[in-house]
């Protein structure tokens, strides 16, 4: 018996000891990530990094951190020989800038990292991560641009410009030595897709994206090491003209057609001893008669079966009637750069919610959901005819298509069939932005079925930040809509809109969504890449254009061009990386300066919007009616404003007290020109918007501040609750409202079905957000001024209010290094969650009204500290995870109101329950 006890007790030791040794294993950093949040990628950008990571579950706080780097995984533990930070004393996980020896182009280096626990306890090292950079610089590329010899370019289009037909491009090249691994580097002056005997290389979408082309072209990196073979192999590439040349290029004005699209490329295969190079030079073969014949980004593109050029991109194929290509030199003034943000993919695939046919060989596909990318079509076809292929947003009354709205963007796509049967086809070289797909032309008596089509979703490939939920159907429409204009204006740069002939990166635009973006997807290194655009489109005298990349000319407006200082302050506080203001402060600081220069009475003489397709205006304007001159100088002090803030931060000191006292100076006349000293707009027109910029932007003295609040109320009241807002005002009135603790104003707007209010184009059937609060109505049909994009993301910055209000969750320091969860139900809400993943782990916040009590189940990550609002009667108890709050050793802090609970607590998941008496039975 004795003996069977030890034995016991011995098992039991040595569970134990296990359970120890395996709690240490799985204590290590998680989520290892490199600058703007890249995980082990390949043909990288930055020869600088930082490094972050993660805590896992269970720890509080990271006291120290040991980083090594090494160029091979087997050097890490004992010999990093490429840099070793050392055990620092720091909470720091985020952007920890590497300090070791410089990098250089194609280096891949192989990190670890460990911490420190509250305790002083090592954690175990964290998997190996790695990044592989690409080509740094341009005299990295050996070779030439290569393209269609340019005497062969003498076709034109409908509009008198060149038509570019896609060239069809390849090589046959010898291997003779076993492979190790293989690199492709490319890049194309227009889009391309790239093959190696017969295999298509990378997922990627209309590569290499959309850039300001006379600056600097990005490039990218493949690892093509299980493409190839020893012996013989053949490459191949399809180029076509993208955003680099044809209308989208000319739309500024009467520019003369001088792009022509070629490649450049680089394959350097690696030998155990040794390397192979082979480079875009003249001994390559193009030819412009391939099957893709038209390919234009608001065209569409034609397809003709009967030029198909088999195995071309195949081993032994004929090239007799291939022509030379044409070579140019890699012209050094144009920076070649990798790419430093994802590329496009194909990210969803969507299938037919219904079907009509509105006349005889013609069906209309209803996808029941605005989308943007190509279509998947699977329909039988006779030999010589021509499925056309029509996209729309909307349907007429009639039930036919209504194109009305992409103006002069054709938006066609055409499959001529080169035989009989059922054909498959998926456009390659342009992207559509609809709910409804057209056929006709397929075979004649065909009954047409649901599965000939599907939608190909295609956008930018971020990963999912965040989620939001409620119980409430049309305020989830609301998420939904916001969520599918996201991706939908996220292909590549940030659009206004992804349908109508203009597509365009409207910098207005994106200052007004990025902070939603960045709760919706994980969406850093998108911005900030965006403004490496930015930067390079910046003009000399530091006026940031309309447009980015800029196709329409020297122009430049406030709320507009205050991009270049608003996203990158937006992408600091949010990720807490000061590379971002590094990166960006002489642009920031350039573009004030230029408002300086051309202010009277601190109000730049400067074109501007306004508040942008306000509605109900009183003077019938799409700018508004509120006085450009107040735009400018708001604008102006804002920047003027976050500039000093981000001098601050960069220990630029002279340069913080400078724009502080400018800043005092803008906002002391701004107060005496635009308010009457009882705190009423001085304009003949009184708008939301004069209020709600003035006490947003913190442009009024306390006491005239409290009074523009009270008449910004009395001008919300006159419109039965409703707003009254344009693009500008709008992002910021739920904003105004929360900081005056109006939630329930803001709610009764929120939850408004009528003209104008978000629920309105809900209503009208809505499954995006729309340009116009009114673009369609069920009743008048489309609005009669034209420009009626349903997929038009501004408006959708409401989303970041729900996130921070209705779920609760807000950062109160840089990067949610503190955060605050403080719901506020109301309107006919029972209960809201949401969830982030912050740049210390995922928050989440999640209640629900119920039996009159609150409850809120809440998760904080850790290295943070969060305080928490949980609303309840304070006369009465309070309980977490089961137990009276006084008991509970999670609780740092206590503080009571009349309505609330204000706790601290350290990172963990909790559950509450407060007793809650005023619940609405709506």
């Amino acid at each position: 018996m004795k003996k069977i006890i030890g034995n016991l007790l011995l098992l039991t030791f040595m569970i134990g000891q296990f359970m120890n040794v395996q709690a240490q294993v799985t204590t290590k950093p998680l989520e290892l990530i490199v600058s703007e949040q890249f995980k082990n990628p390949i043909g990288f950008y930055d020869a600088t990094p930082s490094f972050s990571w993660k805590l896992p579950q269970g720890v509080q706080l990271q006291t120290a951190y040991r980083i090594v780097a090494a160029s091979s995984p087997d050097l890490l533990s004992n010999k990093p020989d490429i840099w070793d930070s050392g055990k620092v004393k720091s909470n720091q996980t985020l952007y920890v800038k590497y300090g070791g020896s410089e990098l250089t182009s194609r280096q891949k280096v192989y990190w670890q990292v460990q911490f420190w626990d509250e305790k002083g306890t090592k954690s175990a090292w964290s998997e190996v991560a790695h990044f592989e950079l690409g080509l740094l610089k341009n005299a990295d590329w050996l070779g030439k641009w290569i393209s269609i010899p340019h005497d062969q370019l003498v076709e034109k289009d409908d509009k008198e410009s060149l038509l570019f037909h896609p060239q069809y491009i390849r090589k046959e090249i010898k291997i003779d030595k076993a492979i190790k691994n293989a690199r492709l580097y490319i890049t194309a002056k227009g889009i391309y897709e790239a093959y190696i005997n017969g295999k298509k290389v990378g997922t990627d979408i209309m590569p290499p994206g959309w850039v300001p082309y006379r600056k600097y072209i990005p490039t990218l990196t493949y690892d093509v090491t299980d493409l190839l073979k020893k012996g013989t192999n053949t490459i191949g590439f399809v180029v076509a003209e993208g955003w680099y040349a044809g209308k989208i290029y000319l739309r500024g004005g009467k520019k003369k057609q001088i792009n022509t699209p070629a490649l450049l490329c680089q394959l350097e295969v690696e030998h155990k001893s040794g390397k192979t190079v082979i480079v875009s030079d003249e001994n390559w073969k193009v030819t412009q008669d391939g099957p893709i014949r038209i390919a234009k980004i608001y065209d569409g593109e034609t397809y003709d079966a009967n030029f198909e050029l088999g195995n071309w991109y195949k081993n032994g194929y004929p090239e007799t009637k291939w022509l030379k290509v044409q070579t140019s030199a890699i012209d050094n003034a144009v920076l070649l750069l990798p790419k430093r943000f994802e590329t496009v993919k194909d990210r969803e695939i969507l299938d037919v919610k219904s079907m009509h046919q509105p006349q005889e060989n013609v069906a209309i596909f209803n996808m029941g959901q605005n989308n943007v990318g190509v279509p998947v079509v699977k329909v039988p076809m006779k030999k010589g005819d021509t499925l056309k292929i029509r996209f729309a947003e909307m349907l007429d009354r009639d039930s036919t298509m209504y194109t009305a709205n992409y103006r002069t963007a054709k938006s066609t796509d055409y499959y001529i069939a080169a035989t009989d049967g059922t054909i498959e086809y998926k456009p390659t070289f342009t992207f559509h932005g609809y709910q409804y797909v057209e056929l006709s032309g397929y075979a004649k008596g065909a009954k047409p079925e649901k599965s000939w089509v599907k939608s190909c979703v295609q956008y930018s490939n971020f990963e999912e930040n965040g989620t939001f939920t409620s119980s409430h159907d049309k305020l989830n429409q609301l998420q939904s809509n916001i969520s599918w204009g996201l991706k939908g204006n996220f292909l590549d740069i940030p659009t206004d809109c992804p349908q109508r002939d203009e597509r365009l990166g409207w910098t207005g635009d994106a200052q007004i969504i990025a902070p939603t973006s960045m709760y919706h997807n994980n969406m850093y290194a998108f911005w900030a890449g965006w403004l490496q655009s930015v930067r390079y489109e910046q003009f000399e005298d530091g006026g940031i254009p309309w447009v980015v990349p800029n196709n329409l000319g020297k122009r430049h407006s406030s709320g507009w061009g205050d991009a270049i200082v608003i996203i990158p302050w937006e992408l600091y506080f949010r990720t807490g990386d000061i590379d971002v203001l590094v990166e960006n402060y002489d642009a920031m600081e350039k573009w004030v300066n230029y408002c300086t220069s051309q202010a009277v009475e601190h109000i730049p003489a400067i074109s501007s919007f306004g508040d942008w397709l306000q509605p109900l205006t009183k003077n019938g304007r799409a700018a508004g009616d509120v006085p450009k001159e107040f735009i400018m100088m708001a604008y102006y002090a804002n920047s003027v404003d976050l500039l000093s803030k981000s001098a601050h931060v960069l220990g630029k000191i002279q340069d913080a007290e400078h724009y502080a006292i400018l800043h005092d100076s803008i906002k002391t006349a701004f107060e005496k020109r635009w308010f009457n000293a009882d705190g009423r707009a001085n304009h003949k027109v009184e708008t939301q918007t004069h209020y709600l910029v003035a006490l947003e932007f913190d442009l009024l003295s306390d006491s005239l501040a409290a009074k523009a609040m009270d008449h910004l109320k009395r001008l919300i009241a006159e419109c039965d609750n409703h707003l009254r807002t344009g693009f500008l005002g709008t992002p910021i009135l739920p904003l105004v409202l929360d900081k005056a603790g109006e939630y329930d104003l803001m709610y009764d707007i929120l939850f408004k079905e009528t003209y104008p209010s978000w629920f309105y184009s809900i209503n009208q059937g809505a499954t995006t957000m729309w340009e116009r609060w009114d673009s369609y109505t069920l009743k008048d049909g489309f609005h009669k001024d034209g420009m009626n994009s349903f997929n038009h993301y501004a408006y959708g910055a409401i989303g970041r209010w729900m996130y921070e209000r209705i779920a609760g969750i807000k950062p109160i320091k840089v990067a949610y290094k503190e955060i605050e969860i403080a719901p506020v139900p109301g309107g006919p809400l029972t209960s809201a969650s949401a969830a982030y993943d912050s740049p210390y782990g995922l928050i989440s916040s999640s209640w629900k009204l119920e039996n009159k009590k609150f409850r809120l189940e809440v998760s904080i990550p850790p290295n943070t500290t969060a305080k928490l609002v949980v609303p309840g009667d304070t006369q009465k108890d309070l309980t977490i995870n089961g137990q009276n709050i006084n008991d509970s050793e999670a609780v740092r802090r206590i503080e009571k109101t009349e309505q609330s609970f204000i706790l601290t607590v350290v990172p963990g998941t909790y559950s509450f329950v407060s007793n809650f008496s005023l619940i609405k039975n709506n």
